[in-house]
C-alpha cells in the first residue's frame, strides 16, 4: 500500500489543493476518474460561456434596432461555435494532463477511487488496481446531472448539460425540463441560435432562489422569444415521431397538456458523486441527497478529511470552491481555524438579461433584521438611459441600524461585473458608506450601485 501526506479526490477545485500541497513538499496523490479539470472546464461554466457569449452577441444585434441601428443577422454558424467550444476545452484538458503527469512528488491516478477503510482508498482503472492511504484527505469529487424519476424518461434520448456539448446540428426545437440556472442559460443559448424553446419548471417561478421581482422580469423577457410553463409537473415522457413528448400537469388548474420538441434537455438539478466513493467506509457522514456534511471549517465528520466544492452542495459555483480551497488548506495546516463565509459568495446567471446576486433576499433578511430596501432602475442613471435600458434594475437590502449590506440583486446588462463593487464591500465587512462616499465615473453604468443604495428607505 502506498502512503501519502495528502490525497485529493477530484481534479476541479482539487487541483488547487494539489498545488498547495506540492508547494510545501508534501507527497501527494490525485485521484480523478473523469473530467480532468473538473466540471467547470469540461461540462460546466467554461463551455457554457463559450456558447452563451455568441448568444449574447446575437441578442445585442437584434436589440440594436431600438437605438436606431439596422443590423440584420445574416447567419449563425452553430457547428463552428460548437467546435470552437470543444477545441478550447480539449486544449485545457491536454495542458492539465501534461502538467500532472510530469510533476514531481505527485502520483496521478486517472482511475476510480472508493474508500475501503479509514483514510484508505482502492483505485481501479484500465491498468491499475491499488490501495492508497492518506494522512490528510480532501474530497472534491463534484456532482453530476440529476435525472428525475419521470415515467418513460429512460426510454427517450434526452440530453443533459453534459451531453448537449456533443451536438453537431442545431435542433429545430428544444424542450427544457428545469427552470433554474442551467435551464434558463441554455434556453437563452438555443433560442438565440434559432431553436424553438420551451421551458417546463415545477416551481412557480424561474430561478426561484432569486428575488421575486428578478424572477418575474426574467420570465417576462424570456417569454418574448420562447414558451414557459411554471408550476408544471412532468408526468411522463415518450417518443413521438422523430422527437420527444412530455406530458405536463399544471398545478394551478390541474390541467394536463402535451408538449413536443425535437430534443429534450433535462436540467433538473445536480447530485453529488459521493455515492461512487463509499465515503461512509472512512467515517464521513453525508446529508441530503448524499452531499458531504461539513462544519464551518469545511471539515467532515472524520478528522483530517475535508470537503470542498459541489461535493458539499452548499454554493455550487467555481469561485465558491476556489475560496473554499483557501479555507480548507489554511485549516489543514494551521492551528488557528478560519470559517468559510458563504454569505459573501456572489453568483451570476448568464441569461439575457443577465442576473447577479449576493447575500440575502428581502424576505430572508426580514426574518432576522430590521431592514431598509433600495431600488433603482438602469435608466435612473445617464448611461442606462442613453442605452435605452428600460427594464433592468438593482435592489439593495441593508441592515437599518448598521448600514451593513445584507443582500444586493441586479438584473440587466453587465450585472456580473456591476455587482463586484458590492462583493468587495460585503467581503471586507464594509457598509453602504464605503460605496456611496467613493467617486463613481460619470456617466458610467457603475453609478447604478450607489444610486440603489442611496434610495434605501
Amino acid at each position: 500500500m502506498r502512503e501519502y501526506d495528502v490525497i485529493v479526490i477530484g481534479s476541479g477545485s482539487g487541483l488547487s489543493i494539489v498545488h498547495k500541497a506540492l508547494a510545501e513538499k508534501a507527497r501527494v496523490a490525485l485521484v480523478a476518474r473523469e473530467y480532468l479539470g473538473g466540471t467547470c472546464l469540461n461540462v460546466g461554466c467554461v463551455p457554457s460561456k463559450l456558447l452563451i457569449g455568441p448568444a449574447d452577441r446575437i441578442m445585442e444585434i437584434e436589440d440594436a434596432a431600438r437605438l436606431g441601428i439596422a443590423a440584420p443577422l445574416k447567419s449563425v454558424d452553430f457547428r463552428g461555435i460548437m467546435e470552437r467550444m470543444r477545441a478550447y476545452v480539449q486544449r485545457g484538458v491536454s495542458f492539465l494532463r501534461e502538467d500532472l503527469t510530469s510533476t514531481e512528488n505527485l502520483d496521478f491516478y486517472e482511475a476510480e477511487g472508493r474508500f475501503i477503510a479509514d483514510y484508505t482508498l482502492r483505485v481501479q482503472g484500465e491498468k491499475i488496481d491499488e490501495q492508497i492511504k492518506g494522512r490528510k484527505i480532501f474530497i472534491a469529487s463534484g456532482a453530476r446531472p440529476l435525472v428525475p424519476p419521470i415515467k418513460g424518461l429512460q426510454d427517450v434520448a434526452y440530453l443533459t448539460n453534459e451531453a448537449l456539448l456533443s451536438l453537431e446540428r442545431l435542433p429545430e426545437s428544444v424542450l427544457i425540463l428545469g427552470g433554474s440556472y442551467i435551464g434558463v442559460e441554455y434556453a437563452h443559448f438555443f433560442s438565440a441560435m434559432g431553436s424553438k424553446v420551451t421551458i417546463v419548471e415545477r416551481l412557480q417561478r424561474l430561478v426561484a432562489f432569486e428575488e421575486p421581482e428578478v424572477s418575474d422580469l426574467l420570465k417576462r423577457q424570456m417569454e418574448k422569444r420562447m414558451t414557459i410553463y411554471t408550476g408544471a409537473t412532468a408526468l411522463e415522457a415518450r417518443r413521438k415521431g422523430n422527437g420527444v413528448a412530455l406530458l405536463l400537469k399544471e398545478e394551478s388548474t390541474g390541467q394536463e397538456r402535451e408538449v413536443v420538441a425535437e430534443r429534450l434537455l433535462v436540467a433538473a438539478g445536480r447530485v453529488p458523486n459521493t455515492d461512487r466513493l463509499d465515503v461512509q467506509k472512512t467515517g464521513v457522514e453525508t446529508a441530503r441527497a448524499g452531499f458531504v456534511k461539513v462544519d464551518q471549517y469545511l471539515e467532515t465528520s472524520k478528522e483530517r478529511i475535508w470537503a470542498v466544492g459541489d461535493a458539499t452542495g452548499k454554493q455550487m459555483f467555481t469561485h465558491a470552491a476556489d475560496k473554499e480551497v483557501e479555507v480548507v488548506w489554511h485549516n489543514a495546516t494551521h492551528e488557528d481555524k478560519v470559517e468559510m463565509d458563504f454569505g459573501a459568495v456572489p453568483h451570476a446567471v448568464f441569461t439575457y438579461p443577465q442576473i447577479a446576486s449576493i447575500g440575502l433576499t428581502e424576505a430572508e433578511a426580514r426574518k432576522t433584521y430590521q431592514v431598509l430596501v433600495g431600488k433603482a432602475n438602469y435608466n435612473d442613471v445617464v448611461q442606462g438611459d442613453a442605452r435605452m435600458e428600460e427594464t433592468g434594475f438593482a435592489k439593495a437590502i441593508i441592515e437599518k441600524d448598521t448600514g451593513r449590506i445584507l443582500g444586493f440583486h441586479i438584473i440587466g446588462p453587465e450585472a456580473s461585473m456591476l455587482i463586484q463593487e458590492v462583493v468587495n464591500a460585503v467581503t471586507n465587512k464594509a457598509g453602504v458608506d464605503s460605496i456611496s462616499n467613493s467617486i463613481h465615473i460619470f456617466p458610467s453604468m457603475s453609478e447604478l450601485i450607489p444610486e440603489t443604495l442611496n434610495k434605501a428607505e
